[in-house]
């Protein structure tokens, strides 16, 4: 974990999401200050304020958790608050390396994340690439505890973002429609929920611990000419899942690369 000041600037579901697995996994509550508009609390013994500390204290690290279009409005007095050492993490969709570095010089290293919203009980995905190479080991260490960490290229961290950032959203709506479709069919709205999120958080462990691929696991479960089967040729035309979530994806990477855009 990081020693010295860590300062997060916003705190959305995300940031938010970080920093509570981080408090609960040893982060002293002292050593963080929120800095947010609303001024609103968010942990016990976390200071929360609603601009830059007043007493001149440099943060060892940063964490920017603001909205992607606010960034011209953070950057001004933020930067020259910011010393060599402070690390500098963003996870703001679509502002690559570059635009970073350009608002903010001083930071010796630069970390661009990609988290998603898992990452509060420890089951998230964190996607990184910095310009910091001699940082990766630390970076890695502090990002553990909020579950898979990859270093992806920058190139890249679009197609990342959509399918494990933006990707929890889709997986929601796929238990939602799961749900929907058992209504459908007859069963209690309630208990066919409840049915759909026990059934995909158990494929899901099952998967995470298994040494065959989900494609091996979905025709082991689907017997020769039996309903599951049919259920899954029913998927697996050609006009099916693959091409919707194929399409979802781009969507999804053709919004990030617009705020992309609008940041440099």
């Amino acid at each position: 974990m990081i020693e010295g000041p860590i300062w997060s600037i916003g705190c959305g579901n995300m940031a938010g999401a970080m920093l509570r697995r981080w408090l609960e996994t040893g982060l002293d509550p002292a050593q963080l200050t929120i800095i947010r508009k609303s001024g609103a609390p968010f942990a016990e013994g976390v200071t929360v304020l609603d601009s830059a500390p007043p007493d001149g204290a440099v943060p060892a690290m940063v964490l920017l958790g603001v909205k992607p279009q606010m960034i011209d409005a953070v950057a001004p007095w933020l930067a020259p608050l910011l010393a060599p050492e402070t690390l500098l993490v963003s996870i703001l969709a679509g502002v690559d390396l570059a635009a970073l570095r350009q608002r903010f010089p001083t930071p010796h290293t630069i970390v661009r994340a990609m988290p998603n919203t898992p990452v509060v009980i420890g089951q998230g995905v964190v996607a990184l690439c910095t310009d910091g190479i001699a940082e990766e080991e630390r970076i890695a260490g502090l990002m553990a505890p909020l579950g898979l960490v990859e270093w992806v290229d920058e190139s890249l961290f679009d197609a990342v973002t959509a399918l494990a950032g933006s990707g929890p959203a889709f997986l929601f709506r796929f238990i939602d429609a799961l749900a929907a479709a058992g209504a459908d069919v007859g069963l209690d709205p309630a208990q066919a929920e409840r049915m759909a999120i026990a059934t995909v958080a158990g494929a899901g462990l099952l998967a995470a611990g298994s040494e065959e691929s989900p494609g091996a696991l979905a025709d082991r479960v689907a017997s020769p000419g039996g309903s599951t089967r049919k259920g899954l040729d029913v998927l697996d035309q050609p006009e099916a899942l693959r091409p919707l979530l194929r399409d979802t994806l781009q969507a999804a990477i053709l919004r990030n690369r617009e705020m992309a855009a609008a940041a440099r």
